[in-house]
């Protein structure tokens, strides 16, 4: 086994290489206008409860997931997904996170993407772009391979997103960049060598 440290550029998503959460946008590239309104209009005490820290994160994205993708087969997902990745978030990107990733990339870095997400649309778009690894939320499906909405695994948030990163890299040894934006990236920018919140250096010291 080679014991030389890696050097791993752990990326969040939305918020921090966006400008915007993805996860609406998506529900509304799948759903079209006038059903993400009704849906959004039923999922209104949900948000609601959220909002006012009624509801728990995991719980209220659960509950919000199971009123627009309850009985939907996963491959139709996952092919939404796909499109989603390819026509909508380029434009989602922010330009100076986006340079950040294509820096540590010509470093020979690692690059994880580590992101509450679904793995559905983020898998798809990280490849094409050159990430190493995807760590994201994952849907659940029964055995004809129908999802509920509920997550396989839980939410990828907060000490979820710290967890998940450590389980990838097992015994090696690695250096550590963490780029956040939000009180569900702090585990995993407090694991980190070279922590950035909010934040993208034109240049970074090996």
């Amino acid at each position: 086994m080679n014991s030389a440290r890696i050097t791993v550029a752990a990326f969040d998503f939305d918020g921090t290489l966006t400008h915007r959460d993805s996860l609406l946008p998506f529900l509304l590239y799948a759903h079209g206008p006038a059903n993400f309104a009704i849906k959004m209009t039923q999922a209104s005490p949900v948000l609601l409860g959220y909002a006012v820290r009624l509801i728990r994160n995991d719980r209220a994205k659960e509950r919000l997931l199971r009123g627009f993708l309850d009985g939907h087969p996963l491959a139709e997902i996952e092919a939404i997904g796909a499109r989603f990745a390819r026509d909508r978030l380029p434009a989602m990107l922010l330009d100076d996170a986006y340079a950040r990733f294509l820096w540590h990339k010509t470093q020979g870095h690692c690059c994880v993407l580590v992101s509450a997400s679904l793995v559905h649309y983020l898998e798809p778009w990280a490849k094409s772009v050159g990430f190493d690894h995807v760590i994201g939320s994952q849907l659940a499906s029964d055995e004809h391979g129908f999802v509920s909405g509920r997550l396989d695994g839980g939410n990828c948030y907060g000490e979820q997103k710290a967890n998940r990163l450590r389980a990838w890299l097992g015994a090696r040894e690695a250096i550590i960049y963490a780029y956040g934006d939000s009180r569900g990236d702090r585990e995993m920018l407090q694991m980190a060598d070279y922590p950035y919140y909010r934040s993208m250096p034109r240049e970074v010291k090996n």
